[in-house]
């Protein structure tokens, strides 16, 4: 699949986390467990921009298409392990929330290392 491909797939998730995150914190504010939907929400809203941030910078950012594999699987990860224990008592699988935290965290550390390669096409001097 060439990282091409994945650019508007990002969006869709993007959208699809803010939609989960907003969902997420309504229902913790009004009547259910705060502490884990809470939380599901505000990793979602917290990395749903970062996904649209990734897909605006995409051909500036060499790791843009890492990144955001990285970060939506991460996210996804660790939200559902959250959102499951609270709907039915019991995790995702055995250490899903703290292996898509270490996956989130292989995201931004690809967020970081696209500064040190030069972007798919040069950005035009404005000034």
């Amino acid at each position: 699949m060439r990282s091409d491909s994945l650019k508007p797939v990002t969006l869709f998730i993007a959208g699809l986390m803010g939609l989960f995150g907003v969902a997420s914190a309504a229902a913790a504010s009004h009547g259910a467990d705060p502490r884990l939907l809470g939380s599901a929400s505000l990793l979602c809203l917290a990395h749903a921009p970062a996904l649209v941030a990734l897909h605006a910078g995409w051909q500036a950012i060499r790791t843009a298409a890492l990144a955001t594999l990285l970060l939506a699987v991460g996210t996804t990860l660790f939200a559902a392990d959250l959102t499951l224990r609270h709907v039915a008592g019991h995790g995702l699988f055995p250490l899903s929330a703290p292996t898509g935290g270490v996956v989130m965290m292989l995201g931004w550390l690809a967020i970081a290392a696209g500064a040190f390669f030069k972007p798919a096409r040069p950005e035009p001097d404005l000034g």
